[in-house]
């Protein structure tokens, strides 16, 4: 039996970070039913087994809503942090000197421990240190093998592990520490969805993660580093998603310049079609309150009005006292913004022009013929998601995605989850199910889905932007086979072992009309991006064939 569900009324994806306010299946549960997507389990708190009890209430309620959901890692990172005090916190007078050196006796107001050698090496006179996320701020003198010596700019109270943030110069310290590492095999075996990689400096800091990874969930990389949005089209250029951590950004660089920067980095990755997540301090003021700022709302207004793909919910959801109220607000805010009727336009501000290729020309054809009549749908019957990523780029949505293996055959449910990261799509999917009926006389038919029902061998259906209208169909043939199949004769060939795999079938739902699939092994190039779609469930309304 197919069950419905309500769907989203909106294209904006919401990531909602568990931690200790809303780490239990209860919590979990009402923030999904308040409007949560996806869920973010950060590595910086808590250990494995907290995690995998998280990890497994998300997939429990996932069985028992029967839509996909998300769940993202985030990785730690190489954070740096000085060492102990004796006494307890030392206070920093401005103007004042203060050294930090490897002896790792505990500190006092003149020195500090600093247990991170590649800091001695990389740093050089007048150069800054930002102590405790810029409240204090250390201006370097001299610099010595075993010893930094420093003035204090800003002063102020400093305790134990507190961390240090190297604005100026690049620290040679690999993304990816022995931590890391381990919290990244534990996510792997989970079957976690999506990977944030946290301090990312270079291209290279992808490369290796990726290659650990190995194709087993997608990569997000986090721009928190001035180094890092310095090869902002490098990174993208290999990774799958983006994240603007506008909390770091804020502590290495200026305030005022971390808003151009948000605008750049969500352009950037809506033109090279890659998913991109605005997040930090979005509705900080609910942590305490049960209601946000004005200025808050008008953030969170202009990040969906800019193209971001989903919104994130940091401390409001982890920590904070009002974990449900705040995902309610943002559910309101991103409604309201899209009933604007001048949120399309201002959403193709940014300009993204195809490729030089028939896949692009044709998606490219299919935003055109939109501007012309008003069809209902684009249906794009597509293997590897190619197509549906181009086609919700033109019409203005955006997608990236990639391929489950679950047992012996590609399946939609780790896919769809996925795909949950981007907006402008709907996916169904194909499954070959064994049985048949009377009335069909076929013991082994196939049965295509397009549009919504459950999961469990069924079609998951994920609606995203630029989605006015919903396809629900579903057809049935025979397999072809000649001993099992008494209506053999009426039907095609059977179909090969891939095919029998199952086929994807991505409705880019905006006003639009049919669209081919692209050709196989094309690079995954769409503009716009949006990682956490919703899905919901309902009955079929007529008839496909092929």
């Amino acid at each position: 039996m197919v069950q419905s569900f309500t769907p989203r009324q909106r294209k904006v994806r919401i990531l909602a970070t568990l931690g200790p306010a809303s780490a239990n299946a209860e919590m979990i549960a009402a923030l999904h039913r308040a409007g949560a997507d996806a869920f973010r389990v950060n590595m910086s708190h808590g250990d494995h087994d907290g995690h995998a009890k998280v990890i497994a209430a998300i997939r429990a309620l996932e069985k028992e809503t029967g839509r996909p959901t998300t769940i993202l890692v985030d990785l730690q990172g190489p954070k740096l942090r000085v060492g102990t005090f004796r006494d307890g916190p030392a206070e920093l007078a401005t103007g004042a000197t203060f050294v930090l050196d490897t002896d790792k006796a505990p500190g006092d107001a003149p020195r500090v421990p600093l247990p991170h050698p590649e800091l001695f090496a990389a740093l050089e006179p007048e150069t800054r240190l930002l102590v405790d996320d810029g409240k204090l701020v250390l201006r370097v003198k001299s610099v010595a093998p075993d010893r930094i010596e420093t003035l204090v700019e800003v002063g102020g109270k400093i305790s134990d592990r507190k961390g240090v943030n190297v604005p100026d110069v690049v620290v040679p310290l690999a993304a990816l520490t022995e931590k890391d590492r381990r919290d990244l095999a534990f996510a792997l075996d989970q079957h976690v969805d999506w990977i944030a990689l946290s301090f990312v400096q270079r291209p290279e800091d992808v490369a290796e993660a990726r290659r650990l990874i190995g194709g087993k969930a997608a990569l997000l990389v986090k721009f928190e580093k001035p180094a890092g949005v310095a090869r902002l089209e490098e990174i993208l250029e290999i990774a799958d998603a983006a994240m603007v951590a506008r909390g770091d950004l804020g502590v290495e660089l200026p305030p005022e310049a971390v808003p151009p920067l948000q605008k750049r980095i969500v352009a950037a990755a809506r033109r090279m079609g890659k998913p991109v997540v605005v997040a930090t301090q979005m509705l900080e003021s609910m942590i305490v309150s049960p209601t946000p700022t004005r200025a808050e709302v008008s953030d969170v207004a202009t990040a969906i009005y800019d193209g971001a793909d989903a919104i994130m919910l940091s401390a409001e959801t982890a920590a904070g006292a009002w974990p449900v109220e705040a995902v309610t607000m943002m559910d309101s805010i991103a409604r309201s913004v899209e009933s604007d009727p001048d949120y399309y336009r201002r959403l193709h501000f940014t300009e993204t022009q195809p490729d030089a290729t028939t896949a692009d020309a044709l998606a490219e054809a299919a935003g055109s013929i939109i501007e012309t009549i008003a069809a209902d749908a684009i249906i794009c019957f597509t293997a590897s998601g190619s197509t549906a990523r181009r086609v919700a780029r033109d019409v203005g949505g955006g997608a990236g995605r990639r391929r489950h293996r679950c047992g012996d055959r590609a399946v939609g449910r780790g896919t769809v989850r996925a795909m949950i990261a981007m907006s402008g799509v709907r996916i169904g999917h194909r499954e070959r199910r064994s049985g048949g009926g009377k009335k069909s006389g076929c013991n082994n038919r196939k049965r295509t889905h397009i549009g919504t029902s459950s999961l469990g061998g069924r079609s998951p259906v994920c609606e995203g932007l630029s989605v006015n209208a919903s396809v629900d169909a579903v057809g049935e043939r025979n397999c072809g086979d000649p001993v099992r199949c008494r209506r053999t004769r009426r039907v095609a060939p059977p179909q090969s072992p891939r095919r029998r795999q199952g086929r994807f079938h991505a409705v880019a739902r905006h006003r639009a009309a049919d669209l081919t699939g692209t050709p196989r092994g094309r690079a995954d190039r769409s503009r716009t991006g949006a990682p956490f779609p919703e899905y919901r469930d309902a009955g079929p309304s007529s008839d496909i064939r092929r």
